[in-house]
Parts: C-alpha cells; structure tokens; sequence
C-alpha cells in the first residue's frame, strides 16, 4: 500500500438547512461526503490519525473529520449523511453542555426535525438557559457512535478561556487542570474509555494549557491553524486544521489536493500566512 505522507483535517461546526457562518448547509455536506465517498477517500477514526502520526502507515486517500462543540444539527443533519456514505467523523464536545433526555428526529423525506438555528443564536443558547435546544444529548451521541458516524473526544468541560478569567498564573493553571480533568472525567463515564484527543476551546493555547493537557494523559492537540501540513512523524500537540467552507465537493476537492501536495500546499501555506499578517498589520494601522 501507497501511504499518506500527510492527512489534511476538516474542520466542522454546523451542517443546517441554509448553511452560513460556521455552517455548511445540507446540499453542500452531501456534494462533499458524497465527493469523498466516490472518489475513494478514507475518513480515519482519530486513533487511526494519531497511528499515522506516530508512522504507521494510512491510504493514499485518507482524511480527518472533526466537528467542535457538540450542536443538535451534527445528528439531526450531518448523521443520516455520513451514515449513507458510510463515512466516519470525530466530535470534539463541550461535555458540560451535553444534555439528557429522549433521542430527536434526523432529517429525511417527510420528517418534522427540531429547529437548529445560525451559528450566532446557537452560540447565545448554548450558553444561556436552554442549551438543549441547540446541543447534543448523550443518548444521540451514543446512537451515533453506535451506528459508527461520530466518535467522541474532548473540547474541554466549560469552553472558556481561562487566561481571560484570571491573571494569577497558579489561579489559570489551576481552572485549566480541573476544566479538563472534568473533561475527561465525564468521558470516560459516559463512554467507557479516556481520549487523548483534545480540541483547544476558541482555537487558543499556551504553554499552560499545553502542560496541564499532557500531564492529563491528551496526547494529540488540535488547533484552528490551518497553515501546515500534519504529516508522518509530525508534531502531534499542533495538529493544523483547515476550516470547510460551504461550498460544493469541487471546491473540497481542489482544496484537499492543496492541502496535501507536497510542493505547492507549503508554498500556498507560506503565502496565505504572508496574506494574513498583512490584513492584520493594515487593519491594527487603521484602528490607531
């Protein structure tokens, strides 16, 4: 067997009837599983990605899925459609938000699903009163799991950002140690078995958080930095992630064969970071 030398990773967050910020709509998440499944891509488990990480071998055409958070749409939307195609993802879970209660309707022809709104009023609920009205409940995680379409990893207990909340470095690296050791906790309880996959919350980490995830047994450290290649032997505690667009399987297509190029996705990575940081400094100029 040809092996990857490098497996992009897609970044996820909603799958909705319209799509937009954040969100993909249906008709796009099914041109894209349906592009993948098609054109012989190979949607890895996460221990399969940390496997080619440490060496082992993985197919030519071989892909991570992650979802963040843990919305209501990734089983009532992207489910039924990875299931289909007979494609795996992994979802990283805001644990303190995941709910209990009966399993929800997923779309299909003649079926009344639950309301999943934009990523801007799902946000604001998530964190207010109701937050299973647009989450996950762990009977539907674990019908997902059951029916092989998600697994489950860590995307922290509260997602908050700890260095916001306190100056005091031992006051921060305290709340980080217990926000993840809760975590992993629930986890295991609910699942049957630890993770070592780990999603940063908001995409930030420093040192402290770094440190207090491995001294917690998280292994594999997923960002929201797009600008790499994850690569065989590559650095597991900056796994890069490239963020979907709501677009159609051509656009994905082009954009996985960048990602995995050898030559032309570190050239276009280097341009793209060149591109950004001129944004910035053009914008930092304009608010002064």
């Amino acid at each position: 067997m040809t092996s990857a030398q490098s497996v992009p990773v897609l970044m996820y967050h909603h799958v909705t009837r319209q799509g937009g910020s954040l969100a993909v709509s249906v008709d796009a998440f099914e041109s894209q599983m349906r592009g993948l499944a098609e054109s012989g891509w190979n949607t890895l488990s996460a221990d399969e990605f940390a496997g080619f990480l440490e060496g082992e071998p993985v197919p030519l055409r071989s892909v991570l899925l992650t979802f963040d958070d843990g919305y209501l749409d990734n089983w009532v939307y992207a489910h039924p459609v990875l299931q289909r195609h007979g494609l795996k993802a992994s979802l990283f879970a805001i644990t303190g938000l995941i709910g209990e209660g009966a399993v929800r309707p997923v779309y299909g022809p003649g079926v009344e699903v639950p309301e999943c709104p934009p990523h801007a009023q799902a946000k604001a609920q998530m964190f207010g009163a109701q937050p299973d009205d647009v989450m996950l409940r762990w009977d539907e995680i674990h019908a997902m799991h059951a029916a092989g379409t998600f697994e489950v990893h860590s995307h922290t207990h509260t997602h908050v950002r700890w260095d916001r909340e306190y100056a005091r470095a031992h006051e921060k690296a305290q709340h980080i140690h217990e926000d993840l050791a809760q975590s992993r906790t629930v986890l295991e309880t609910r699942l049957g078995r630890a993770s070592a996959h780990l999603c940063w919350p908001q995409g930030y980490f420093d040192a402290d958080y770094i440190r207090a995830a491995q001294d917690l047994g998280f292994r594999y450290l997923y960002t929201t930095d797009a600008r790499g290649q994850n690569r065989s032997g590559g650095d597991r505690a900056h796994i890069y992630r490239l963020a979907v667009r709501n677009r159609h399987w051509p656009w994905l297509r082009q954009r996985l064969w960048l990602a995995g190029h050898p030559f032309w996705g570190p050239v276009y990575n280097r341009w793209k970071a060149r591109s950004d940081a001129r944004k910035q400094s053009s914008a930092q100029e304009v608010s002064s």
